[in-house]
């Protein structure tokens, strides 16, 4: 199998691209494994994620995968954000934290 392209995804989405396969054939142990994870640990839906996701881009020191580790683990304090930015370069500002927290807050 060769990989063309390579895209972080919440794990709202990824639920519902693993149902959505599990609609048309039978998953694999595997997949199987990861959509029970997900239905159990997933608590966002795909909406609340779309507009979390949209609401978090606009901090400006976040990329991508840290929005979708933001959106997966919602944090509620900042100690639980200093443990998602422990092995990053950057790191987000005080300013930015709350920010951050208050839109978890809201979608929670």
């Amino acid at each position: 199998m060769k990989v063309k392209d390579e895209k972080y995804i919440s794990w709202a989405n990824a639920r519902k691209i693993l149902e959505k396969k599990g609609k048309e054939k039978e998953l694999g142990y595997e997949q199987k494994n990861a959509l029970e994870f997900l239905r159990k640990f997933s608590k966002l839906t795909e909406k609340k994620a779309k507009e979390m996701s949209e609401e978090l881009s606009k901090i400006d020191r976040l990329k991508d995968k840290h929005v979708i580790q933001i959106m997966d683990m919602l944090p509620k304090t900042q100690d639980d954000l200093k443990v998602l930015f422990a092995h990053e370069i950057i790191s987000p500002t005080e300013d930015d934290k709350k920010k951050i927290l208050a839109v978890v807050k809201k979608y929670t």
